[in-house]
């Protein structure tokens, strides 16, 4: 009846083994304050607040407040007041982007897509007209 604890003799050694090495241990890692936003918390953001013109046929589009979220309030003049149902700022690399959907007024989904031209204080990119179903490169201008 001795074979039962000499069966044991190598697991033990083997336990023995690991032991001897050095437990491992698992690390925890250390609580983290979770890192900024900085996607729209850099105060640049606030550049997009103003009166921006686009020269090509006088529609202006109006930012009065940008939000932390980079929720934007903003108007659309044609020359009549018409609200945006998307306002929404964003930064994608290093640029500054502003998103505008209008819905109102017979626009059925028009879209603003915007980059901030800090060297010429402006926003370019396309303009996409639903009802048409065509884009078109435009830019504003701010107002002053």
């Amino acid at each position: 009846m001795r074979k039962p604890t000499l069966a044991l003799v190598p697991s033990l050694a083997l336990v023995w083994a690991l032991l001897s090495l050095g437990a491992a241990t698992a690390q925890t890692l250390p609580a983290q304050e979770p890192a900024p936003r900085t996607a729209l918390a850099n105060a640049d953001i606030e550049l997009l607040k103003g009166a921006w013109l686009r020269p090509d046929g006088g529609y202006t589009i109006v930012i009065s407040n940008v939000g932390a979220s980079g929720q934007l309030e903003a108007i659309y003049f044609n020359p009549r007041q018409l609200p945006f149902a998307k306002a929404q700022a964003s930064r994608t690399g290093g640029e500054l982007r502003a998103f505008f959907e209008l819905r109102a007024g017979g626009y059925d989904g028009s879209t603003y897509d915007l980059t901030y031209d800090a060297g010429n204080d402006r926003l370019t990119g396309t303009y996409y007209q639903a009802v048409a179903r065509q884009k078109f490169d435009i830019f504003f201008v701010r107002k002053k």
